[in-house]
């Protein structure tokens, strides 16, 4: 199958990114890229300090952000923009406010009895630009029951083609999360690739290559595999958006569209 121009430009990118430049020239490219998408640096390293522009990209934070002990409380998974959120109303979600979508082209043939669990329950899209921290964590204590990586194409995640380009999210390469929530209700993380995303990385799946040579969907299960409450668990190289959606009566959420949220930061209850 010949490869997208989405793939090969963000192929091509990631290589430049994962170059380690000598070091006067590396930190010229490092301190242009955080003035040039106005990075706040206030809890990472100097610029000059990470050896490559994806370094840079999926930097970590020099000290742990507060976790509300609370149980009920869910926090945003990462650094990012609330693009929309809402009820799922017969398997439909939105990418944004009048781009409806089904959920189960969504998720793809092995999380078709997950696409049906959430409905009437809550999905919530949260966009990562290029300039936010890059890294994703759990919103709240979750076992992990399976695992389904469906390539596709590389579009953009902007507002201009969320507004203007259907299924971009079903048509763009994925990762799909099954999990169950402490009260044994389906909760599904969706990692949505986009333009110049070189990669998703999840931790507890290694054998998960994005923008590869793959061309079928890779599935994977799991029997004992829990993430805690703002445990870390992956990043995108470049920004990118994760989608998040629960069972009905599980999740209100606190919220408006267009907020910007921090990781750590509550966005609801259950």
């Amino acid at each position: 199958m010949k490869r997208h121009y989405s793939s090969i430009i963000s192929n091509s990118f990631g290589k430049f990114a994962s170059k380690a430049f000598p070091r006067p020239i590396q930190k010229i490219i490092n301190n242009g890229y955080v003035k040039l998408m106005g990075l706040d640096m206030s809890e990472f390293k100097e610029p000059r300090d990470y050896p490559t522009l994806n370094k840079l990209f999926t930097r970590s934070l020099r000290q742990p952000r507060a976790i509300p002990a609370d149980t009920a409380i869910v926090i945003s998974p990462v650094d990012a923009l609330v693009t929309d959120y809402g009820e799922i109303q017969e398997g439909k979600a939105y990418q944004i406010k009048g781009m409806a979508y089904q959920i189960d082209e969504l998720f793809g043939e092995h999380h078709q009895t997950a696409a049906q669990a959430v409905e009437g329950g809550q999905f919530v899209n949260l966009y990562l630009s290029p300039k936010d921290y890059h890294r994703y964590h759990a919103p709240e204590t979750l076992k992990i029951k399976s695992l389904t990586h469906i390539p596709g194409k590389l579009y953009p995640v902007n507002f201009p083609l969320l507004r203007n380009k259907a299924n971009l999210f079903i048509e763009n390469e994925r990762v799909i999360i099954e999990c169950e929530d402490q009260a044994g209700a389906t909760y599904v993380m969706v990692l949505v690739g986009a333009l110049n995303v070189g990669k998703m990385v999840v931790t507890f799946e290694e054998q998960v290559q994005t923008n590869s040579e793959i061309t079928e969907p890779q599935h994977y299960t799991y029997a004992n595999l829990s993430i805690e409450k703002g445990e870390l668990f992956g990043w995108f190289e470049m920004g990118s958006t994760i989608l998040l959606f629960s069972e009905k009566g599980r999740f209100t959420p606190q919220l408006a569209i267009n907020q910007k949220v921090k990781f750590g930061e509550p966005i609801g209850t259950v």
